[in-house]
């Protein structure tokens, strides 16, 4: 039922009666059949002991865990990285397994790669990917199998449940220029900035839904093991690293004035500079001139981690304020041709503003730390750490500051399987931003609903229309994969997000959603959900069966058209009530208000649930006699996707207004 429920008094007052079975079939539409939109819906994921029937995990529910440790250099002249890794792989599953799959992203640059052919990355320029040096499990070298961006390691003997196994892998790369998108090298000013991202090889997920998910790295995202990464990266001692997690050696790579900057950053709501845009020339701003510098970070319960480095950058720091007194600490690196108030001098106030709402909102941010990046890859996340463009500015600035570190819930926290599931991912988090977009200052920088396709102003289920009546839009439940360009914003993102506002705001409610989406949340924090999951977990915490909602709006692409038919008065009297003739046109539907405007001036409303079209196309309302009727409404807020509201609106004849 539509939240705007909550205000209605017509609703006890009124009666409604279904119109007769025969007189309804000689006026329904073929485009509606109630049998195949309230049709029961067979979930593709199944409810077993790993998956609960509530959508939660269920008891047996497990996952493997992969640990990390890194000793990486960057040679910025050169543009390489260099690095070893110790990948510690723990098998918590029910199976033996004989082999380690392994994503190697940077192989997605090589001329060649299957992303070549398909429209993914890169655009026309082209890396050897990672070349490995060596690869060992434990200390015996062993020769893997590269297939693409995937790898892999056959195991000199079974790894049972409960088993370790230590997979060590030497490698370098070239690092890509811009044609890298999410792990790229731009110059500025002060010196290049180098975005590090995909920057060492990952284990592959092996999970209860497929074994090892070794789909191949296209252009789409992320799905990934969590655990611990420890980290070090060794740079020219006057570049500054700025890292996912915690740092253990600021002692080392700080000036002492830097130290006690960031301590009065931790205990401010104002950003403190830690390098002012002044000092970024200033050799002093270095505790060593000269050779390198090694930073040492660590991350924990992560499925990635990223870093930033340059010479180039400024740096301010804020306090995060977050449930329960705890803190983090919002971070903010840039150029100086990024700095000042209409431009990256607000970053951290953004970004500490954005934290504090989703924490209040949803659940509380996870890490230590929140970084955004002003270098040149623009627009892309990883845990704790947003990636925008430095020359971002205004409001577009904002609204990607508050999506990439919303990232942090969706899919950070909540590890989805962004290569198959976008919409778990993009849309979730194109969802919680928008609101975001709304507590802002008042809302200055809102509304917002998603950047590229509907920047905000207009109605939202009146811009979806473009992709409801297109017949080639996908449906939001595809293979990420599947998804052109065309299609990729204006379904993974904004339609997701809408269905799940609509959800939110006319289906089931504040009330009814906040509790269920946040007990989802917290359900599988650091887990692995699929569609089924999030599906389940809604109708059983939210108190309602929601299949008529994922069959139309999520696993097609169906369209809604509600339409007022008829009004007349019993015995031509108005004193004696009315009937309300209402149609639904399309396989879509939608609980939704019945607004009746009186001749003196006076409104009812009557919220009608989505079972108001669950046995015909065609239902009659009986309303009581209050008077002459100017004029009957349905959704008059324009709140639900109709795709012509020309019919929603039944105006009386003169000669029917006594």
């Amino acid at each position: 039922m539509a939240v705007i429920a909550r205000n209605l008094s017509l609703a006890l007052a009124v009666g409604m009666a279904l119109a007769a079975p025969q007189a309804a079939s000689a006026q329904e539409k073929p485009g509606y059949n109630p049998r195949e939109t309230f049709a029961p819906l067979t979930l593709p994921g199944p409810i077993n002991s790993y998956r609960s029937g509530n959508g939660a995990p269920g008891p047996d529910y497990w996952q493997n865990r992969a640990d990390y440790e890194i000793h990486a250099t960057i040679d910025p002249d050169a543009k390489t990285l260099t690095a070893s890794e110790v990948i510690t792989y723990t098998n918590n599953s029910p199976d033996t397994l004989d082999g380690l799959w392994v994503q190697l992203d940077q192989n997605i640059y090589k001329d060649g790669s299957r992303a070549t052919y398909v429209g993914g990355f890169p655009r026309g320029k082209f890396t050897d990917g990672y070349i490995l040096d060596s690869v060992k499990i434990g200390d015996v070298a062993v020769t893997p199998v590269v297939s693409d961006t995937r790898m892999r390691v056959a195991l000199p003997a079974p790894l049972p449940h409960g088993g370790q196994v230590k997979l060590r892998i030497s490698y370098h790369y070239t690092i890509p220029g811009m044609f890298g998108g999410r792990t790229s090298w731009v110059a500025t000013k002060n010196g290049d900035i180098f975005d590090m991202a995909q920057w060492f090889p990952r284990m592959d997920v092996y999970d209860d839904i497929r074994g090892w998910d070794t789909a191949p790295y296209l252009g789409q995202e992320f799905y990934l093991e969590y655990g611990d990464i420890d980290y070090s990266v060794t740079v020219p001692s006057d570049m500054i690293v700025a890292g996912g997690g915690v740092l253990l050696n600021p002692a080392e790579v700080l000036t002492a004035e830097q130290r006690k900057r960031l301590d009065e950053a931790r205990a401010s709501d104002k950003s403190v500079f830690i390098r002012a845009p002044a000092e970024v020339a200033d050799a002093a701003t270095r505790p060593k001139q000269g050779g390198t510098l090694t930073w040492h970070y660590r991350m924990t319960n992560t499925r990635d981690v990223a870093f930033s480095a340059s010479r180039a950058f400024i740096w301010d720091a804020a306090r995060i304020n977050l449930p329960g007194g705890k803190t983090a600490l919002a971070e903010s690196v840039y150029p100086v041709e990024a700095q000042g108030d209409g431009a990256w001098g607000r970053s951290t106030e953004y970004l500490k503003d954005s934290v504090e709402h989703f924490s209040q909102r949803w659940h509380a941010y996870p890490y230590p730390t929140a970084w955004s990046i002003g270098g040149g890859t623009d627009g892309m996340e990883y845990p704790g750490m947003a990636f925008d463009g430095f020359t971002d500015k205004g409001k577009e600035l904002f609204w990607i500051t508050a999506h990439e570190i919303g990232h942090s819930w969706f899919p950070m926290m909540v590890g989805s399987d962004e290569r198959r599931d976008a919409w778990m991912d993009e849309g979730f988090n194109t969802f919680i931003d928008t609101y975001e977009s709304d507590d802002f200052e008042g809302g200055v920088f809102g509304p917002k609903r998603d950047g590229e396709y509907a920047p905000g102003g207009g109605n939202p289920t009146d811009e979806i229309q473009s992709v409801l009546n297109d017949p080639d839009a996908p449906p939001i439940v595809s293979r990420a994969d599947t998804i052109s360009e065309k299609y990729r914003h204006p379904v993974t993102y904004f339609k997701a997000a809408l269905g799940l506002r609509m959800l939110r705001e006319q289906i089931l409610g504040p009330e009814r959603f906040d509790p269920a989406f946040r007990k989802y949340i917290n359900d599988w924090a650091f887990k692995h959900p699929k569609p089924s999951d999030f599906f389940r977990a809604m109708e059983s915490e939210g108190g309602e069966d929601l299949s008529w909602y994922w069959r139309g709006w999520f696993l097609n692409n169906w369209t809604l058209d509600m339409a007022v038919q008829s009004v007349a008065y019993v015995d031509n009297d108005p004193a004696k009530g009315a009937k309300v003739t209402i149609a639904n046109l399309d396989k879509m539907v939608m609980p939704t208000v019945l607004e009746v405007r009186y001749v003196d001036g006076t409104t009812k409303r009557l919220n009608l649930p989505a079972e108001t079209w669950i046995l015909h196309a065609v239902s009659t309302i009986s309303l009581p006699g209050y008077g002459p009727i100017a004029m009957v409404t349905l959704d008059p807020d324009h709140v639900t996707p109709d795709k012509n509201r020309a019919n929603n609106v039944f105006t009386m004849p003169a000669a029917n207004k006594p």
